[in-house]
């Protein structure tokens, strides 16, 4: 027998009906031998196969301001594959399992992915159900921004493919090719849903980082099929700048120069919130489309002082319970001498942003997931104290650190009015550059 612990199941004096309405075919009275809970990993996890479940559902969050007010969320969780982390392999167990660890545990923003050129990547997506609004029966999906789908089914745009039921599972496959900074979020109900949170990092890293030391990135430039000519998407640079690959050493992309190579990696999400909005969808109110006005800027699903504090910010719910809810730091650190690497993405569904730097240029080297690179191989990086970027899309930039050390620098929203948790100044869309 699996139970379900009855307090996840509670909402406002209300039970939640999981077992029927959420399991489906298993419940806590007689597990059926087949569940449409499940996991396929196409015989991974391993060495260039990655198996990712992700449970979608509801959750809270509490932002940077002195409120300490919990806020209703939607978005995605991490779920342990079977036989990890005591999640048992028995498959009829394993769907008890998973609805409990995912229930009430959304994250902002959802877990990063990442992954590399050329593996074969399984994501699980299981539709948990929203706890604390037992009413709603909304479906979920994971719509990768920008990646070129060979199959419209694992697009998670509703009209072309499918989107997943409560109490089940779908299993997304994809085969990177082109190495970047991507996105993703659910498409279903799109405005809603990405202003509720269902939204996440996601990049590519090139094959060029697995490279045979010495190896000479100029001469194996057309092996790693990057070319053009052999169906890649970054033409050949034009000068041979003799760059060898060496112990340690990490790309952006495969550049066939050693230009866009990085010691330290941060992924950055521009993101926003209107309370107001999530205070609707939380007491069953219609929803202000029209006057929708985020007052909290955020970085990785915090504002400011937030976005330093390395560490998993938790939340208590509700229903008395903590959970984890904000896991991902935006602090950025490095060591004098060390290249940054800032993946920068944009999910906002309301406006355009504005990210800078003072004192420390910016080296844009790539756009939406696109080398900087003309079509006779020349690059056309540029130096910036600030990228202005639309919902949909994405930065590459390089932070130079040498003769940095002992200095602490900004990386903040140009729209002033964006430094503020809700009616507190000095907050919101923040972080700080530490170099050591």
């Amino acid at each position: 027998m699996v139970r379900i612990e009855p307090m996840k199941c509670m909402a406002g004096g209300m039970i939640a009906v999981v077992c029927s309405t959420l399991l489906m075919a298993f419940n806590e009275c007689a597990a059926a031998p087949e569940s449409s809970i499940y996991v396929q990993c196409g015989g991974g996890p391993g060495p260039g196969v990655d198996c990712i479940h992700l449970a979608a559902g509801d959750g809270q969050v509490t932002m940077a301001d002195d409120a300490a007010k919990p806020l209703y969320i939607f978005s995605f969780s991490e779920v342990p594959l079977p036989g990890v982390d005591g999640a048992p392999t028995d498959p009829s167990l394993y769907a008890g399992f998973v609805m409990d660890y995912g229930l009430l545990s959304a994250n902002a923003p959802a877990p990063t992915i990442a992954v590399d050129e050329d593996d074969d990547v399984y994501l699980n997506l299981t539709n948990v159900g929203m706890v604390l609004r037992p009413d709603l029966s909304d479906p979920h999906t994971v719509h990768w921004h920008g990646f070129p789908n060979a199959s419209s089914v694992f697009d998670g745009v509703p009209e072309s493919s499918v989107a997943i039921n409560m109490g089940a599972t779908l299993s997304y496959y994809y085969k990177p090719v082109d190495a970047g900074t991507y996105m993703y979020h659910c498409h279903v109900e799109a405005t809603e849903h990405m202003q509720m949170g269902m939204l996440g990092n996601l990049y590519v890293r090139p094959r060029q980082n697995q490279e045979a030391v010495g190896s000479l990135l100029f001469t194996d430039f057309d092996s790693n099929n990057a070319n053009v000519a052999n169906g890649g998407t970054t033409p050949a640079p034009a000068v041979d700048t003799g760059a060898t690959h060496a112990t340690g050493h990490t790309y952006a992309y495969n550049d066939g120069d050693g230009t866009t190579r990085y010691d330290v990696e941060v992924p950055i999400q521009i993101g926003s919130f209107d309370p107001d909005f999530h205070d609707a969808s939380y007491l069953v109110q219609p929803l202000p489309f029209r006057s929708m006005k985020d007052k909290y800027f955020l970085l990785n699903g915090r504002g400011y002082p937030d976005t330093t504090d390395p560490a998993v910010h938790s939340t208590m719910n509700d229903l008395g319970a903590t959970e984890d809810s904000q896991p991902v730091s935006s602090l950025i650190e490095a060591t004098a001498g060390d290249i940054i690497l800032l993946r920068i993405s944009n999910l906002n569904v309301t406006q355009f942003n504005t990210l800078g730097t003072n004192g420390i240029p910016m080296q844009v080297i790539a756009k939406d997931a696109r080398l900087l690179r003309d079509g006779a191989g020349n690059n056309m990086y540029y130096m910036t104290n600030s990228v202005t970027i639309g919902g949909g899309q994405s930065v590459d930039v390089l932070l130079h650190t040498a003769g940095l050390g002992g200095k602490t620098f900004f990386l903040y929203s140009k729209n002033l009015s964006q430094l503020a948790n809700n009616a507190e100044n000095f907050g919101g869309a923040m972080t700080e550059i530490v170099i050591n």
